[in-house]
């Protein structure tokens, strides 16, 4: 069952690309996305990597949360599923 996490503090200059190859040292990545502003293109310091499978991301996680990547300590957690927020007005 794959799993899906929550990878915070990243150097603004990560890719979707190097992040997967940086979670890739911990098990198969399915995929990697790094979550972009949409006005500035810029990106937001945050992303979602999802493994193949539990015991992988468990160990990225471990692994990872608190890791340095181009000089910031990454935050690492499951992604938690996103809430439903009332629409705007």
């Amino acid at each position: 069952m794959a799993k899906k996490l929550f990878v915070g503090n990243l150097p603004y200059t990560t890719t979707n690309e190097s992040m997967g190859e940086f979670f890739a040292q911990f098990g198969e990545v399915m995929s990697s996305a790094v979550i972009m502003d949409r006005a500035t293109g810029r990106s937001k310091g945050f992303g979602f990597v999802e493994m193949t499978n539990d015991a992988e991301a468990d160990a990225a996680i471990a692994k990872a949360d608190g890791a340095e990547m181009d000089g910031r300590r990454l935050t690492v957690s499951e992604a938690r599923p996103k809430a439903d927020f009332a629409p705007r007005a």
